[in-house]
This record gives structure tokens, C-alpha cells and sequence, in this order.
């Protein structure tokens, strides 16, 4: 590694942080895996860092850095289990209290030492995902232990109070304690639903960069593309599982619109006004290798497959005009056999408009305005006043357009709801 003449400890201390934050899930991982506690594991980190700043630039940056972080943490972590060993046993002395089983710990932390652990981030993904968390709690606890955002970092991005987040944290590890986990990669009938809630936080945290819930910003693209991050780490270990490319393809996908979907004036874009001069062709390339295996791996009726191919059809269009709605409508079609769900179903609904007529929209819309699921959905009723207009009733499409105005979540989505009720009358 070479080093700028000027300054070179603070060199060294750069590449130390660099070290560090591309070793801190697998350092975390790994120590949780070995001693069954998180927050042991994440302070060992910390000592494992602030020993390589201290060591580092007097001795030089170690060939293999990660393993020297991951054998400093364990010998901290044997050094902490011996003296609360050599504590127990003057206690006990003293009649204080009963002597505890120190010398355990020490004999596995000490086994450990020689261990190569292996899939040290995917067995701490898996553990932050476990379905015995809520939702929240699941995206909490993957940006802090994978993603190393901190906590005031996590609370920014969703809007969130610090102490909110704190908690939501806190809280989570304490569940995961008390489940006792291994902290490992669960095998056989065990590892599909554990990875579909892998895949869901991950989907989680892109939706929430991809489409803002809260805020003045539409898109996070930090979020998304920490969200791409993860999905990356995840279809590299475990190739064979063909729905991680899939949930890799269709956040490519998505992601390659970013810059085209928000106006110079700060409004949503619609994705067929939207200018594909600005939709990037390294991330749709990407994503269609990824669509493309997974397809090959037989994955192609997966939810995440499906919705990757509806979003290829988009990208491959060089215009609007030339997107292949009927395979949209059809892709919907098997979208609402594996996937079933009210939002599904408006958006099949939309294709169909699309592809074959407002007429043919509004029929499988009409089943869908009474459903309390959907009462407070905006995009029903934006897609209600969308095929309205485009069947020639302007009155009514005005009337829906200004009811999901009244039911948007975020500002800037409600404005542009409102300007398309304007133009209703025009």
C-alpha cells in the first residue's frame, strides 16, 4: 500500500477506518457467533479498532488486516472472560458471591481462536432478520450491524427520532439474547423463510430510498444503494439462490430511473414522461444480467423475478410508446398468483388499462374502491382519476384525483395529485 509522503500517520489512520469498515460486519459476525452476545461483540470491534490505530502506524499495515481485527477482538474477548474469572473467584473467596463458570467461557473463547468461522456477514444478516423481529426493528438492526450506519445516521434517514431508533435497537438485541441464536446460516427446511425475511428488510430499506415515506425528498438514493449493498453481499454467498438476484435485478432496475424521476420543480415525474436519455445504462445492463440468471436458475416465477421482469419491460423501451404493455398485464397476471394483494391488484388493474383500454382498467378497479385494505390508498384512487380521464370523464377523474391528494402520505406527491386534478379541467 503506498502512502502520501505528507502526514503518514494520518495515512495509516485513514486506511485503519477504510480497514475497518470493510471488516466490521465479518469482525461483528464472527464474535457474536463465538460468544453468543451482540453487544459484547460490538464493543470488541471497537477495542479490536482502537488497537490497530494505536499498533498500526508504528508497525505497518498487517497483510491480512481482517484477521489480525478478528484475533485482537479474541484475545480482548478471553482477557475480559479471565478477569471476570480471577473477580468471581475473589468474591467467592470472600463469601461475596458464588463462583461462576468464567473457566468455560475461557476454554471456548480460547477454542474459538483457531476457528475459521466463515460467512461471518451472512450468518449476522440472518440474525438481524429473524422473523421473531418487527419489521422496523429488522431494518434498524441491519443498517447498524451490516450497514455501520450509526444510530443518529439510521434515525436521519427515516425521519426518526434518536431515541426511537435506540430503543428499536436495544430492544431487538435483547430479543435476540433471549432466543439464545446461534448466529449462524439456518440450513434445510429452515433457511427459505428465514431468507425471505432477509430479502424483505433489504426490499424494506430500498422501497424506503426508492419511494420516501416521509420528508421533503422523494428518493433516498443512499438508502437504496446501501439496500443494493447488502443485496450484492447476498448473491455473492449464496449464488444458487435464484430470487436474491431477482430482488438484486429489480433494485438495479429501479434504481436506474433515479435521476429522471423527480421534476426540475421537485415533483414526481410519471414513468412514461419520464426522460430515458437520463436512466442509467450500466445499472439496467446490471440488472438484466441479474434477470437473466435468474431465470436461468428457474427462478422466473418469483415475486422478486416477476416484479424485475414488469420493470425490464420499461428499460428495454427506448420510448414509452414502445413498452410492451400486454406482457406487462400478463406478468401482473402471475404477480397475483404468487404474490397476492390488494396493491397488486391495482397495479394489474393499471397494466390492463394500459394494454387494453380504460374500459378494461376501471372494470378490475371497481372491485377494489370498497375495500377497507385500500381506503386510505392514495394510488387507488389516483388510478381510478387516470383511467377516468383517459376514458373522457374529466369531472370524475378530477374528483378521484383530488381524493387521493387528500390521501397522500408525502408533500410533494400530494401537489403533483392536486396539478393533475387541475388539468382534469383545462
Amino acid at each position: 500500500m503506498t502512502l502520501p509522503d505528507t502526514d503518514p500517520d494520518a495515512a495509516v489512520r485513514r486506511a485503519v477506518e477504510t480497514v475497518f469498515r470493510m471488516e466490521r460486519a465479518r469482525l461483528i459476525g464472527g464474535l457474536a457467533r463465538m460468544l453468543r452476545d451482540i453487544d459484547l461483540a460490538e464493543d470488541l470491534a471497537q477495542e479490536a479498532l482502537l488497537a490497530a490505530l494505536a499498533d498500526w502506524p508504528r508497525s505497518g499495515i498487517p497483510v491480512r488486516p481482517g484477521a489480525w481485527l478478528m484475533a485482537t477482538a479474541k484475545r480482548r474477548a478471553i482477557d475480559r472472560f479471565r478477569h471476570r474469572r480471577m473477580q468471581a473467584r475473589k468474591l467467592a473467596e470472600l463469601g461475596h458471591a458464588p463462583e461462576d463458570d468464567g473457566a468455560a467461557q475461557v476454554t471456548a473463547a480460547e477454542a474459538a481462536m483457531d476457528d475459521d468461522l466463515g460467512d461471518e456477514i451472512l450468518g449476522l444478516i440472518f440474525a438481524a432478520c429473524h422473523p421473531l423481529l418487527t419489521a422496523e426493528a429488522r431494518v434498524a438492526l441491519t443498517l447498524r450491524l451490516i450497514g455501520g450506519l450509526t444510530t443518529d445516521e439510521i434515525a436521519r434517514a427515516f425521519l426518526a427520532k434518536d431515541a426511537t431508533i435506540a430503543q428499536r435497537i436495544l430492544r431487538a438485541k435483547k430479543t435476540l439474547g433471549r432466543a439464545g441464536l446461534a448466529w449462524e446460516i439456518p440450513e434445510g427446511d429452515a433457511l427459505k423463510p428465514r431468507l425471505a425475511s432477509v430479502l424483505e428488510v433489504i426490499y424494506l430499506v430500498f422501497n424506503e430510498g426508492y419511494a420516501a415515506t416521509a420528508g421533503d425528498d422523494l428518493i433516498r438514493p443512499a438508502l437504496a444503494d446501501e439496500a443494493r449493498r447488502l443485496g450484492r453481499i447476498l448473491a455473492a454467498a449464496m449464488p444458487a439462490e435464484a430470487e436474491i438476484h431477482g430482488l438484486c435485478a429489480l433494485m438495479d432496475l429501479q434504481a436506474s430511473r433515479f435521476a429522471a424521476r423527480v421534476g426540475p420543480d421537485g415533483l414526481p415525474v410519471p414513468l412514461t414522461d419520464q426522460n430515458r436519455r437520463l436512466w442509467d445504462r450500466t445499472l439496467i445492463r446490471q440488472g438484466l444480467d441479474a434477470l437473466r440468471r435468474t431465470e436461468a436458475s428457474g427462478g422466473a416465477d418469483g415475486p422478486y423475478a416477476l416484479q424485475a421482469a414488469l420493470a425490464a419491460c420499461h428499460a428495454r423501451a427506448g420510448r414509452a410508446e414502445d413498452t410492451d404493455w400486454p406482457r406487462i398485464a400478463g406478468l401482473y397476471d402471475r404477480l397475483a398468483v404468487v404474490m397476492p394483494s390488494p396493491v397488486v391488484e391495482v397495479n394489474r388493474a393499471v397494466a390492463h388499462g394500459v394494454a387494453f383500454g380504460p374500459a378494461a382498467g376501471l372494470t378490475l378497479l371497481a372491485p377494489l374502491d370498497g375495500l377497507p385494505a385500500l381506503a386510505g390508498y392514495a394510488p387507488l384512487q389516483a388510478a381510478i382519476g387516470d383511467m377516468l380521464a383517459r376514458a373522457g370523464q374529466p369531472g370524475e377523474a378530477q374528483a378521484r384525483f383530488t381524493r387521493a391528494a387528500s390521501l397522500a402520505s408525502h408533500p410533494r406527491e400530494r401537489d403533483f395529485l392536486l396539478a393533475r386534478a387541475a388539468a382534469c379541467v383545462v
